[in-house]
């Protein structure tokens, strides 16, 4: 793929991946909101648990590996896993500039705690002089021009890193409206981290936090799609998280996991979402590849990872026969029309190896491909129940339905 991409390709691309041609005209219109929304940064987190990944894929070291990249954290912890090659794939430029840059963070700044300030804390004034003098000179021209742009009010995009950039973005910013809505009420947030065990994250929970979901106030603002943006989720899959339930309480349930089936301890994902940012403690719970004791073998194995900006499809579509084995999706299948899901699916089977794993992730619990990828296509891979289910259970994300694993037969 070209460093350098045309001007408003990444645009392009969302809107082709996200407005259904088929839809009624104010659908359409919601659609466009939302394409236009996701051409900035959404991610600088991934929101899908990789360590539940690596577990359902079973990665070893022969495993080439197709990802959606989002914000490239889970691409860079699946290097723990020692895989022959990892292919990240993104539509949105922004994310991809962030992988480049998180790549050229863990290449060139060797002291952790130079890197944990940058990528973990991500919040010093000292990061601009760090960018400036050690990450900058190694970044290809298409990355240090979007670093060096200006944001919606005129500042250098590099300086979110001096601001917090796990508050910045559209995701960054519905938690943080997330937290302005539940101060209303008299709630902190952070409270819940303060739990020391599991019962207690529990009564947090149901005395602190669930009252809120029941406010009139939210209650409104969660009926309307627009409102879950922040969340990364488009009109279309609005529709498949509610289902036939009141968004507030598919949201509240989704929360109540994160909350209260894992240790905050160990959660990274809980610590986002109730403090803005990773926790500062050296025992704080992290992404694997921002572990001190993962980053040898994360940094000796970088050259094994490529960041690409396009389409996933598009991408397989240029690919040669039997070229992977690992495919992650993450939800953009939830995004996609019948004839784009056979598309896809055509092109996973015919660039895969024998043994090869596809693993995604549902707004709505069930599985989505049953009679809307053609019975034949669907046929060469089995979809491993049991495997899923676990997946779903112990990703820490907890804001998914569903993660679901098909394995091609033999």
């Amino acid at each position: 793929m070209p460093s350098k991409a045309e001007p408003n390709s990444g645009a392009r691309l969302i809107e082709g991946a996200v407005v259904r041609d088929t839809a009624g005209r104010s659908a359409r219109l919601l659609d466009k909101a939302f394409a236009l929304a996701f051409k900035g940064l959404v991610y600088a987190q991934i929101w899908e648990d990789p360590v539940a990944d690596m577990a359902a894929l079973q990665i070893t070291p022969e495993s080439r590996i197709l990802t959606i990249a989002s914000g490239s954290c889970n691409a860079l912890s699946y290097l723990t896993a020692d895989p022959a090659a990892i292919t990240c794939v993104d539509l949105n430029t922004a994310h991809v500039a962030l992988g480049k840059l998180k790549l050229a963070a863990i290449r060139h700044l060797t002291d952790y705690a130079h890197l944990r300030r940058f990528i973990a804390e991500a919040d010093h004034p000292d990061n601009l002089a760090t960018y400036r003098e050690r990450l900058a000179p190694h970044l290809d021209e298409t990355t240090r021009r979007y670093w060096e742009g200006r944001d919606l009010v005129g500042r250098q995009r590099i300086s979110a890193f001096t601001r917090g950039i796990y508050k910045q973005g559209l995701l960054g910013s519905f938690i943080g409206a997330a937290h302005v809505v539940a101060r209303l009420y008299k709630v902190d947030l952070r409270e819940l981290l303060g739990a020391e065990t599991l019962e207690d994250q529990r009564r947090v929970f149901e005395e602190r936090l669930a009252p809120v979901f029941e406010r009139r106030l939210v209650r409104w603002l969660t009926d309307h799609p627009a409102s879950l943006f922040g969340l990364g989720i488009p009109p279309a899959q609005y529709d498949a998280l509610a289902g036939e339930r009141r968004m507030a309480d598919v949201l509240r349930a989704r929360l109540e996991k994160l909350a209260c089936d894992f240790p905050v301890n160990d959660n990274y994902f809980a610590w986002q979402a109730f403090s803005r940012g990773y926790g500062r403690e050296s025992g704080a719970p992290l992404p694997p590849y921002l572990q001190q004791d993962n980053l040898p073998v994360v940094r000796e194995r970088l050259d094994r990872l490529d960041i690409r900006h396009g389409n996933f499809t598009e991408v397989l579509r240029q690919s040669a026969s039997a070229s992977f084995d690992r495919y992650i999706l993450l939800d953009a299948q939830d995004w996609m029309s019948d004839e784009q899901l056979t598309d896809l699916w055509t092109q996973i089977t015919r660039t895969a190896r024998p043994g090869s794993r596809v693993l995604f992730r549902t707004a709505a619990e069930p599985d989505l491909l049953p009679g809307r990828v053609p019975e034949g296509l669907l046929a060469q891979w089995d979809y491993r129940e049991s495997e899923s289910r676990r997946a779903t259970r112990d990703d820490r994300s907890s804001i998914y339905g569903g993660v679901h694993l098909y394995v091609l037969k033999d």
